[in-house]
């Protein structure tokens, strides 16, 4: 083994470490952060560990020169080091993601060309030929004599240094979950087990306590969410326990939790196991590692096409004027690359089109916004096009393509949860259908706005409808912080030639924002218009944004609850 591609190795697994721990003391502060009501540090810290990973790989890649003492695109010095890095991690609590930090670390240092499971863990990761240290993620104990009791300690193994709000109103409220939900479908109390994970998961304003009831081959899952009060107290504020709710809670259009695991994969097999049908990169990224999410996902969806038949067509719905759409008809993703040019009146840029991109990675989701994962250079058989689709890209995005005999290459794309657009969605609805879609439009709209983001373009066919029917904004290129935006109403005209004016005869700078025309938005719909009139028609109002505006400029950050407000255990009485 060469000695330069040892200390490479090693310089990179320490690079890992030092990241990891760093994370880690971010993610620690969590709970501090949650029991002062510190929400704009929240904010900030997550912005933080976003930013933590990018600037290690590159740390670390810096630092491997001088280590090497030589230039760091030998690719033959690569092969030899990932042999070695594959040895030394062995018995690493972080096995899986350590060999993500490597390929980061190879991806940079070769501008994320000729990317080969030769020199980096690509397809196949590193098997594991030792057992990783043991760590009991789970706290589990036996069903205490009644519920209360039993909710009475799960509570308490929640560790907050602020006291309940109310405790026994909250186990109250508990106890008469469990004998509706849970008593019928369990057998005697003797015979039940609780399994809490020992961290608390923690998001926005909120802290989620994640476990389960079993006995034998029963497990009935739930999650407590428990909120503060900001005023020294703490409470719960539901209990969720349907399997779509608690889906719900980690779903790909919501921002990462923090939560202490130092085995992060113990974590996911115990998530997996209580919501079987998410993917595990899903997973991956809901507990805030986008980046081994990334490996993961390529290595899934390798798989998926190897064993397809179905070729690559662009996606249905309505053709972007800045994104080129594609997707097969078995997967659950949608590649989108930006246009080479735009059509009118878009004027954006594709460094802008990115940057919106990575604003909304930033951002807290608050439910309302797809999560993507960025991709450079990824290679397809180009044979599986459709000709129609491939004669698009060409005209459309010429510079993100390379062909290589039977190989295309995508400079740049991201990949995308396919989800069914809203402009075809209300087409064939029902009428209740219709009224709960344009609800959850305007809430949507709502609760963006809320979060101090403006999607810009509001059109029907920009938003999605995932299969839990909530509605969610997937086109980034417009948006940007509501407090950037001047809300105005539109002038009155003063002349016959200002009312017969086919353009506006008045000024309209870049960022003025006209509510009385998202009319416009419904393209000719006229029953989903006037459906959303009755529901959310303040909308209309430059009044209602500015007023959010001062709200959010005094310093407001909105409430996110990943569940409905009749599910709150305030709504309800004992």
């Amino acid at each position: 083994m060469n000695r330069t591609a040892r200390r490479l190795a090693k310089a990179i697994l320490n690079g890992f470490d030092a990241f990891f721990a760093e994370y880690k003391n971010i993610t620690y502060g969590a709970q501090g952060r949650f029991e002062r009501a510190d929400w704009q540090d929240v904010q900030t810290a997550m912005g933080q560990r976003l930013d933590l990973y990018k600037q290690k790989v590159i740390s670390v890649a810096d630092s491997a020169r001088d280590i090497t003492g030589q230039d760091l695109r030998d690719r033959d010095l690569w092969q030899q080091a990932k042999a070695e890095f594959a040895r030394i991690i062995q018995g690493h609590r972080n096995f899986e993601i350590t060999q993500t930090f490597f390929n980061s670390v190879y991806c940079y240092v070769f501008a994320h060309q000729q990317i080969r499971d030769l020199h980096a863990f690509v397809m196949h990761p590193a098997p594991q030929l030792s057992a990783l240290p043991g760590e009991d993620v789970l706290l589990r104990f036996a069903f205490a004599h009644d519920a209360t009791a039993t909710f009475d300690h799960i509570l308490d193994n929640c560790g907050f240094s602020i006291a309940f709000e109310n405790k026994g109103r909250d186990l109250r409220f508990l106890s008469q979950v469990f004998a509706t939900e849970f008593a019928p479908r369990l057998p005697a109390p003797e015979d039940v087990w609780v399994e809490m994970l020992e961290s608390l998961f923690f998001r926005n304003k909120a802290a989620y306590v994640i476990g389960r009831f079993v006995s034998g081959d029963i497990s009935l899952p739930f999650i407590l969410p428990i909120l503060n009060n900001e005023q020294g107290g703490v409470y719960v504020d539901t209990m969720l326990h349907d399997p779509d709710d608690i889906s719900i809670v980690f779903s790909f259009s919501r921002s990462y939790f923090m939560v202490d695991a130092s085995t992060p994969s113990a974590y996911i097999d115990f998530l997996h196991d209580i919501m079987p049908h998410k993917e595990v990169f899903e997973l991956y990224s809901a507990i805030g590692f986008p980046k081994h999410s990334k490996t993961v996902y390529y290595r899934r969806a390798v798989e998926m096409t190897l064993s397809s038949q179905d070729a690559y067509v662009t996606a249905p719905g309505i053709k972007g004027m800045v994104m080129q759409v594609f997707t097969r008809d078995d997967f659950d993703y949608v590649y989108k690359l930006i246009r080479e040019r735009f059509t009118p009146p878009k004027t954006v840029t594709r460094e802008h089109v990115r940057h919106c991109y990575a604003l909304v990675k930033r951002w807290e989701r608050g439910g309302r916004m797809a999560d993507t994962q960025e991709f450079n250079n990824l290679a397809f058989d180009r044979r599986r096009f459709s000709s129609e689709l491939l004669a698009e890209l060409r005209k459309e995005v010429p510079s993100l393509l390379e062909e290589h005999g039977n190989v295309l290459v995508i400079k740049h794309c991201y990949i995308e949860r396919k989800m069914q657009p809203l402009n075809l969605y209300v087409q064939h609805c029902t009428g209740q259908q219709l009224r709960s879609v344009m609800d959850e439009y305007g809430s949507a709209i709502k609760q963006l706005a809320a979060g101090n983001l403006f999607p810009g373009d509001m059109l029907l066919k920009n938003f999605g409808v995932t299969r839990h029917g909530r509605v969610v904004f997937y086109d980034y290129d417009e948006i940007c912080p509501l407090t950037d935006c001047r809300f105005r109403w539109l002038p009155e005209p003063q002349t016959d030639e200002q009312v017969l004016s086919s353009e506006p005869w008045y000024h309209v700078a870049a960022n003025d924002i006209f509510p009385e025309e998202f009319s416009l938005f419904f393209s000719g719909n006229r029953h989903a218009r006037d459906v959303f009139e009755k529901l959310h028609g303040e909308l209309y109002d430059p009044a209602w944004w500015v007023a959010l505006q001062d709200r959010i400029r005094a310093g407001y950050i909105a409430d996110v609850f990943p569940y409905r407000k009749k599910q709150r255990f305030q709504q309800r009485s004992i």
